[in-house]
């Protein structure tokens, strides 16, 4: 795989030349790819994502925006102001805080995320990417055409790209989904990965036209890369009874060329997203639900406090010098935590 000439170009020559012992032996020129009609990107020819700008690929960049963020952006700013202008009060305050004898948790980490929550946040940003759409007259893929790869047997109706689709429709499709094929929550972020890094590598916009098959094209690559057991595409037929595996072959095949076979994702994109979404549900008035820490938790976190001081109780020896006279100069400082 890491030869350039493998598996693209031969290696040996087709006829074997006769060389006299008077001539010096004089190798063939190398082929290249145009003479051999082949023009197969080899890995080392790609071009290397960390030294595109940032704003062009969030979707592989830790410290890039996420695009569903910047977009939610200008709703809330209108928000805010509409509320400021007609002297509207938001409503009574439903966010509690914790105090000296009360600590309210949500059950949402980064590594084990709210699925309900998390569905609902992924459904607001596609809604926002929707809403908040460039209208340059982009082009639309005929994959993701529903009026030309319909979903279901029901007719489209004449003006499917006019209405933009509401967030609880947006919801209702992911949750099926989710719940039909049993997928995690981890999936639903990845999901969002792939579907910006789509938009940022093809240049499209999704549209009330094709938002339900870019969806549908992101789930299910997210569920075959995340999930070890990962669903089948004979099995999304089951869940959508209309839809055949020659269609969804096809919209897995086509998705892959567009994200140029990049369906890395690094930890530290997951938990920007992650936080992103996060920051979405908090100006949206999504909050996640917040339950009083119990005794019980408590001591699961006492716990886990526990083991990652013994996780690192050798990184603490390898911090101290050896010297005697630099002990006094660079000493690692530990503070157990407590959780009462």
């Amino acid at each position: 795989m890491g030869n350039t000439t493998s598996c693209c170009v031969s290696s040996s020559p087709k006829h074997r030349r006769t060389h006299s012992r008077l001539e010096p032996y004089l190798p063939e020129p190398e082929l290249s790819r145009e003479d051999t009609g082949c023009n197969l990107q080899h890995i080392s020819d790609r071009e290397n994502l960390d030294d595109l700008p940032m704003e062009y690929n969030p979707s592989d960049h830790p410290r890039a925006s996420t695009i569903f963020l910047s977009k939610s952006q200008t709703d809330v700013r209108e928000k805010r102001k509409s509320l400021y202008v007609n002297h509207h009060h938001p409503g009574p305050m439903r966010r509690k805080y914790s105090s000296c004898s009360t600590i309210f948790l949500d059950d949402s980490t980064v590594s084990q995320p709210n699925l309900k929550y998390t569905i609902k946040c992924v459904a607001l940003a596609i809604y926002y990417h929707i809403k908040n759409r460039d209208i340059d007259g982009r082009m639309l893929l005929d994959i993701f055409d529903e009026k030309l790869h319909p979903l279901s047997k029901l007719e489209v109706p004449q003006d499917y790209d006019r209405h933009d689709p509401e967030q609880k429709q947006i919801y209702r499709f992911v949750r099926t989904l989710f719940s039909a094929a049993q997928l995690t929550a981890e999936c639903a972020i990845v999901t969002l990965v792939y579907l910006e890094r789509l938009l940022t590598y093809a240049e499209i916009d999704i549209c009330p036209a094709n938002w339900k098959r870019i969806v549908l094209g992101a789930i299910l690559l997210a569920s075959k890369v995340w999930d070890d057991q990962a669903v089948w595409n004979v099995d999304y037929c089951q869940i959508l009874k209309d839809i055949t595996v020659e269609d969804m072959n096809e919209l897995e095949r086509q998705f892959l060329e567009l994200l140029q076979f990049n369906i890395n994702v690094p930890s530290s994109v997951y938990a920007k997203y992650y936080f992103d979404l996060r920051s979405l549900a908090e100006a949206n008035n999504l909050s996640f639900p917040l339950e009083p820490l119990s005794r019980d938790k408590a001591q699961k976190l006492e716990a886990i406090s526990r083991l990652c001081d013994d996780k690192y109780k050798d990184l603490k020896k390898q911090a101290k010098k050896k010297s005697v006279s630099a002990d006094n100069l660079m000493v690692a400082r530990w503070c157990p935590a407590i959780i009462s």
